[in-house]
Parts: C-alpha cells; sequence; structure tokens
C-alpha cells in the first residue's frame, strides 16, 4: 500500500512540473478587502531571457459571485527596464455571460478564478526585464468583489 501512494504522490508531483513548465512568470496581488480603488495599481515585474520566441500574455482576476457587472474594464502599461513605455492599452475582460449572468472562470463556492488573454504570441522586442502594470478603468471607485488580480507570462505553444 506504501509503494502505491508513493508512485501516486511522485506521478502527481512530475505532471505538475510538467503543466508548469510554460510559465515564465506568474503572480497575483490580493486587492485589500476585495474594494479595488482606481489609485491601486498592481505592478508586475518579470524578466524575459529570450526575445526570439513567442509568448501568451494572460490577466488572472478571483472576483466574488456579488461582483456587480458582466465585464472589468482594465488600462495596461507595458514598459521596459529603462522606464520606457512600450504599449497602453484599455482592455475589457468579460467575467460573467452578459444575459444569463453565469460566472465565466472557474468557481468554487462564491469565489470565481478568470485567465483571460492579454496578448497570443507576443514577441518582445529585446531580452530583459519589463514591467506591467493594471489599473481599474470602472466608473465605480471602489470596485468591489475583486478579490485578487495578476498576470502570467508563458511560452506561446509552437
Amino acid at each position: 500500500m506504501r509503494h502505491y501512494c508513493f508512485y501516486l504522490v511522485l506521478l502527481l508531483a512530475i505532471t505538475a512540473c510538467e503543466q508548469d513548465a510554460s510559465v515564465v512568470y506568474k503572480e497575483n496581488v490580493d486587492i485589500e478587502g476585495g474594494k479595488w480603488y482606481v489609485k491601486n495599481t498592481p505592478s508586475f515585474t518579470f524578466n524575459i531571457t529570450d526575445a526570439n520566441i513567442p509568448y501568451d500574455l494572460y490577466y488572472t482576476v478571483r472576483n466574488g459571485l456579488a461582483y456587480p457587472y458582466y465585464n472589468l474594464y482594465l488600462t495596461r502599461y507595458l514598459t521596459d527596464d529603462k522606464g520606457q513605455e512600450i504599449e497602453s492599452r484599455l482592455d475589457e475582460l468579460l467575467l460573467m455571460d452578459a444575459k444569463t449572468g453565469q460566472p465565466r472562470g472557474k468557481g468554487l463556492g462564491d469565489l470565481y478564478d478568470n485567465k483571460v488573454v492579454l496578448k497570443r504570441a507576443y514577441r518582445f522586442p529585446k531580452p530583459g526585464t519589463y514591467t506591467l502594470r493594471i489599473k481599474q478603468y470602472m466608473r465605480q471607485d471602489p470596485l468591489p468583489d475583486v478579490v485578487s488580480v495578476g498576470i502570467s507570462v508563458e511560452k506561446s505553444p509552437q
């Protein structure tokens, strides 16, 4: 019986490592009290060692079921290691179905995790350190029931 448990744990560990092999950077920031103020701009700094390959970038958002909107507008600012802005853009994330109100993310209880494409097959201009800042761009301040926000940078499947 012990051997089976050992092999099961080993198999789970190997599988978990394989799934994360494409992830270059992943971080989430908790939103204090679940109230996201406009002045709260989470910042994520990551290193790109190979600019010759494409990367997929994702927003990660955890929200409560009581989140009052079906969407979330975010402004993103991407800068290089010299602070030079490479890009800024307003994005709309659909967190719930507009007609049914059903959450689009994966959830347990009243919390839902959303992973939404920010950029697909993006090629960074050069190797180096990059910073992505995220700012909520909704009319309500603070924005309720947003528990955490983050990004994930992954090697794009080729």
